[in-house]
C-alpha cells in the first residue's frame, strides 16, 4: 500500500509517494538449535555426583568378648534418640555422668565442643556410639549421622547400636523420667 506524503501541502499532486516499511524479523532456528546441541553436549559430558554411604560400626551379634575393643571412658560419647526429637547424650560410662538432653539445633555445638575436650585432655579422637531408641524415628537417626558427618567427629566409623536390648536401666530411666522414651 502506498501511503501520500501531505508534508508538501500539495495533496496528491507533486507529492512523493512513500511505501510503509515492514518490521524486519529475525529467525531464531538456528540459535534454539545451537542451544540445545550445547545443553545435550554438557548433559551427557558432565559426571553426576555418586551416592556416597556413610560407613558405620554395628556390634557382631556372635562376638566372643576376647575380641571385644575396650574404649576409654574419657573418649566415650552416647547419644540415645528419644521421642519428639529429643536427643539425651553423655560423656564417659552411663550412670557415672548426668545426660544433657537438646534438640537437634543444639547437638551440633555439643559434638563440637566434647570433640575438641577429649582432643586436648587425651589426645586422641572421640568415640560416638548411637543408641536410637523404640520412640525415635528413622528421621532422627539420619539427622544425627548427618550431623556427625558434618563434624568431622570421628575418623572411623561411628558405633551405632540399634539393639533395644542394649539400652541400659539407667539410660531408660532417665529417659523416662523426661519424657523421651
Amino acid at each position: 500500500m502506498a501511503e501520500l506524503d501531505t508534508s508538501s501541502g500539495g495533496g496528491k499532486k507533486g507529492g512523493k509517494v512513500r511505501t510503509k516499511k515492514q518490521a524486519t524479523k529475525v529467525d531464531l532456528t538456528a540459535m534454539v538449535d545451537l542451544a540445545f546441541l550445547l545443553i545435550t553436549f554438557f548433559m551427557l559430558t558432565t559426571s553426576l555426583s555418586k551416592p556416597a554411604a556413610m560407613e558405620i560400626a554395628k556390634p557382631d551379634k556372635d562376638a566372643k568378648d576376647e575380641n571385644r575393643l575396650e574404649l576409654r571412658e574419657s573418649q566415650t560419647m552416647t547419644i540415645l534418640l528419644g521421642k519428639n526429637d529429643k536427643i539425651a547424650w553423655y560423656m564417659g560410662q552411663a550412670g557415672k555422668t548426668a545426660p544433657t538432653i537438646e534438640g537437634f539445633d543444639d547437638i551440633r555445638s555439643s559434638l563440637l565442643a566434647n570433640k575438641k575436650k577429649v582432643k586436648e585432655s587425651t589426645g586422641r579422637d572421640i568415640v560416638i556410639i548411637v543408641k536410637p531408641t523404640d520412640g525415635s524415628t528413622y528421621k532422627n537417626f539420619v539427622d544425627i549421622m548427618d550431623e556427625i558427618a558434618i563434624t568431622k567427629t570421628n575418623i572411623n566409623a561411628p558405633a551405632v547400636d540399634d539393639d533395644p536390648n542394649h539400652i541400659l536401666d539407667s539410660e531408660k530411666e532417665f529417659m523416662k523420667s523426661k519424657g523421651i522414651f
